[in-house]
């Protein structure tokens, strides 16, 4: 009897306790206490060696029943403090929907990747392929399928990073011309533009890089004179540097083109009159051209008697530089944020106009 009432006053004051818990930890501190391996229910177990053994039985599913009570209330009122921490916490936690949202940032594309694309975007409108090839290139297909055998001095034109004998890192795009001229097994017509990166032994200064890029385009195929390359030229000045630019074509010597032209654009600028960005002479260098040379024909499989062609590389460093006022190559590399923001306005601004 005194055990029955023991029992009693023991769950009275556990219920009491654990209602009275208003966190996780003190509800885990009262279970610790009256269901713990030394906790209060365990302690009821030591009145066993004062039972008969006809009474044990009965006594122990009794301790057993408080303790599975105990437990029960227990597990309701974590149930409980689980949800009024979840109602607190949504209610702390409210979202207004009314507020102005986060604004996310957005990037821009990269001068470079802007001015390449403009460059291709044109030329896929006249009919050219856009051509890719390897960085890494064999020496016969960087200079000699160029009309650049092995002792030839021009080669010095050209500081290059060698990695075998025969391999290097392609100075320029022209091997993907001259491999493409290869595959068309001497039959035009071929119309490509070649973009890519290039590599060159150069110091790095505020105009040079050991890596930049390049786009050469080629046109071969029957009849192909110089005012061709003349029109595809001012076309591209056009494009690049406003409608009213004009060009000239001053006489320059590359390998692999014969006759070969330098090409000056007129200052977009100063309009022709002068300033810093023509360094006072009205007409600024943009690229190179000329007629593909007939040995580089003949080496591809073309019979140079039926098949003439043209060839220009420019390098889209130089060109954003100029449309953008760049005045360090370095900028292109180097990732700076605060340099690249900069041409987010200016895409805003471009689809303003559109």
């Amino acid at each position: 009897m005194v055990q029955n009432e023991e029992m009693s006053q023991l769950k009275q004051q556990a219920l009491v306790d654990i209602n009275e818990a208003h966190d996780a930890q003190a509800l885990q501190n009262v279970k610790v206490k009256y269901l713990g391996k030394k906790g209060s229910v365990s302690g009821l177990m030591k009145h066993m060696k004062d039972l008969s053994n006809e009474e044990k039985p009965a006594y122990g599913q009794q301790v057993n029943a408080l303790r599975q009570a105990i437990q029960d209330e227990i597990v309701s009122r974590e149930e409980v403090l689980a949800n009024e921490q979840l109602e607190a916490q949504l209610r702390d936690e409210k979202i207004d929907v009314t507020l102005p949202s986060r604004q996310i940032a957005l990037g821009a594309k990269h001068p470079l990747t802007r001015t390449i694309e403009e460059i291709e975007d044109l030329f896929l409108g006249l009919g050219y392929e856009i051509v890719e090839g390897y960085e890494v290139e064999q020496d016969h297909y960087n200079f000699e399928a160029l009309n650049l055998p092995k002792s030839h001095p021009a080669r010095d034109m050209q500081d290059s990073f060698y990695i075998t004998e025969e391999t290097l890192m392609r100075t320029h795009t022209s091997p993907v011309q001259a491999r493409t001229l290869e595959q068309r097994n001497g039959q035009g017509p071929v119309k490509i533009i070649c973009p890519g990166k290039v590599y060159r032994r150069d110091s790095d200064d505020a105009t040079h890089s050991h890596q930049f890029t390049q786009i050469e385009g080629l046109v071969v195929a029957e009849d192909i004179k110089m005012s061709d390359l003349k029109g595809t030229l001012e076309l591209l000045a056009r494009e690049l540097f406003g409608a009213d630019r004009e060009i000239r074509l001053r006489p320059s010597y590359f390998p692999f083109t014969e006759p070969s032209v330098e090409v000056d654009v007129s200052c977009f600028k100063c309009k022709g009159k002068g300033c810093n960005v023509c360094k006072q002479t009205g007409w600024i260098e943009v690229l190179g051209s000329g007629m593909v040379h007939p040995n580089v024909l003949e080496m591809a499989g073309f019979d140079s008697q039926r098949y003439s062609g043209f060839a220009f590389g420019l390098g889209p460093d130089r060109i954003a530089m100029l449309k953008y006022g760049i005045e360090d190559i370095r900028h292109f590399y180097t990732s700076d944020v605060r340099f690249l923001e900069q041409f987010k306005a200016v895409e805003d601004r471009g689809e303003e106009e559109c």
